[in-house]
């Protein structure tokens, strides 16, 4: 039987360090990095999505960042196909191919721990449900689906029309209990800190974008055509700038908003992820047990 090809997974909450562990981690073991970020596959999305700068890259290969125009939508199905396709180029490389993102569904698809709904589109529900608030969307999935509604992104409308679609045709949103992996070795590692440390990095992070340029950003983005309305559809920042931009939050209620939906997106991203019991959890401080770990996993390979 013909060996499955290792691939490394780093996950964790937003603002928990992935990025430049996985930087580092590249640089130990000769890996390249696919980003697993709904956002950050955008042009565009810089500073709002908190892409890695090519300086904070250190010189290592970054896979499916700037891919689309934030125009167009980018699926899980465009994320299966290109990922799978990078992993085998830095495969015919011999080197090691690295997961990192937030974007759970998207990794669980990629190594098949769900399975891709085949749930057609439905026209006319669409049309009906495009017309409705996310916050009408989230209050009808809960009501559908009360599982789904624990780990979705409560203010991406297009992840809840398709959801709420999924759920009319097969009455819940697929489940990834009995899924298994047959495509890949993986190794799961994940970040782990405390959450008041996770809400003062977020607070952070928060108050560096905005001296970097984010709102200026979001100015551009709307100046190159992006409609408020799409723009809001990315979430988190991007909904809240839309919403400032709009002139319906001033300064201060922008960046409270931004920090309180991180937070809250935070604990939505622990929760999906404390499914996954193949996660291996290290705090920082246990960088030298984790490098152990996945000096291992390489070694078995050779």
């Amino acid at each position: 039987m013909q060996k499955m090809p290792k691939l490394l997974v780093i996950v964790g909450p937003t603002s928990s360090g992935k990025s430049s562990l996985a930087v580092e981690l590249a640089r130990e073991f000769n890996g390249e990095i696919i980003s697993a970020d709904s956002r950050q596959v955008y042009k565009g999305l810089d500073i709002g999505s908190g892409k890695i700068t090519k300086r904070e890259m250190k010189g290592v290969p970054h896979h499916l960042l700037d891919e689309m125009s934030p125009h167009r939508t980018f699926t899980a199905h465009d994320f299966v196909t290109r990922s799978k396709r990078a992993i085998a180029q830095i495969n015919g490389r011999d080197k090691l191919p690295i997961i990192v993102g937030g974007t759970g569904f998207y990794i669980d698809a990629l190594v098949g721990r769900v399975a891709l709904s085949s749930v057609p589109i439905n026209a006319m529900l669409r049309k009906k449900l495009d017309k409705m608030s996310a916050e009408q969307l989230f209050f009808m999935l809960k009501k559908q689906d009360a599982r789904r509604a624990k780990t979705i992104d409560k203010n991406n409308k297009r992840r809840l029309v398709r959801a709420i679609e999924t759920v009319a045709t097969l009455g819940r949103v697929p489940d990834i209990k009995g899924l298994r992996n047959h495509y890949f070795d993986v190794l799961w590692i994940g970040i782990s800190r405390p959450k008041q440390e996770l809400k003062k990095r977020i607070r952070a992070r928060m108050r560096a974008r905005m001296k970097v340029g984010m709102i200026k950003e979001a100015i551009k983005l709307h100046k190159q055509g992006l409609s408020y309305k799409r723009m809001e559809s990315f979430g988190l920042e991007y909904r809240s700038l839309a919403m400032y931009l709009q002139k319906k939050l001033n300064r201060k209620e922008l960046e409270e908003k931004i920090v309180r939906d991180s937070v809250h997106y935070a604990k939505r991203q622990i929760t999906y992820w404390n499914r996954n019991h193949d996660i291996k959890w290290f705090k920082p401080s246990q960088i030298r047990e984790l490098e152990k770990r996945v000096r291992t996993f390489v070694g078995t390979s050779k």
